[in-house]
């Protein structure tokens, strides 16, 4: 296996604790172990794991400055992505990854005991079964974005945010959300990756946050 490429997490977050910066560094050998077994990233992109998937997941931290005992929501987790990365940078925070496949919160499940997280709860269930509210929900390109307003609806506590990653050209997106939910304009924000990572990568990247 090749070793962990961690020099751009530690750039653009060069605050990390020797314990976070073992964590991080230990993510790309449990991943390609894991995807190996399970594909929950694709193939062409695990060698990419640091740049495409873990400071992706990082960019939320760019626009919403979690606070301690604040809980978080990630919808659609697949193999934990933001979930994992946002646990390691945010050890105070809560979180609670869901994902309607079985298969996938396993492999959530072994790596986040493999790196020693005890913030992380991992569960196999749907957003709209959930019961609780949270200070946050994130989520990673895994519906539109009037779908996972839904999902999240009666999940937010009073003042919660709404972060997604996304990438491509979102006015149906967005116009679609302004029109067939009680959300206006003013509420939505779009953040442009290229404002805080300069790689080509994010070039097209976006955070969308919506606030209740």
């Amino acid at each position: 296996m090749t070793p962990p490429d961690t020099s751009l997490i530690f750039k653009y977050f060069p605050e990390l604790t020797q314990t976070q910066k073992t964590q991080f560094s230990q993510l790309k050998e449990l991943y390609e172990m894991w995807n190996a077994k399970i594909n929950v990233i694709s193939r062409k992109d695990i060698d990419y794991l640091y740049e495409r998937h873990v400071l992706h997941s990082l960019a939320i931290a760019k626009v919403a400055k979690l606070k301690s005992r604040n809980n978080i929501l990630d919808v659609g987790t697949g193999g934990g992505l933001p979930g994992i990365p946002l646990a390691i940078l945010f050890p105070e925070c809560q979180f609670h990854l869901v994902d309607s496949v079985g298969k996938k919160i396993k492999v959530v499940d072994e790596i986040k005991n493999a790196i020693g997280l005890k913030n992380v709860v991992a569960e196999q269930a749907r957003a709209e079964e959930l019961s609780q509210s949270y200070n946050y929900i994130v989520n990673r390109a895994v519906a539109p974005l009037l779908t996972l307003w839904h999902w999240a609806d009666g999940k937010l506590k009073q003042g919660g945010k709404m972060l997604c990653l996304k990438g491509g050209d979102l006015k149906q997106e967005i116009d679609d959300l302004v029109h067939d939910a009680d959300i206006s304009s003013e509420q939505i924000k779009i953040c442009s990756m290229t404002d805080f990572f300069k790689e080509t990568f994010f070039q097209e990247k976006k955070i969308i946050v919506i606030s209740l």
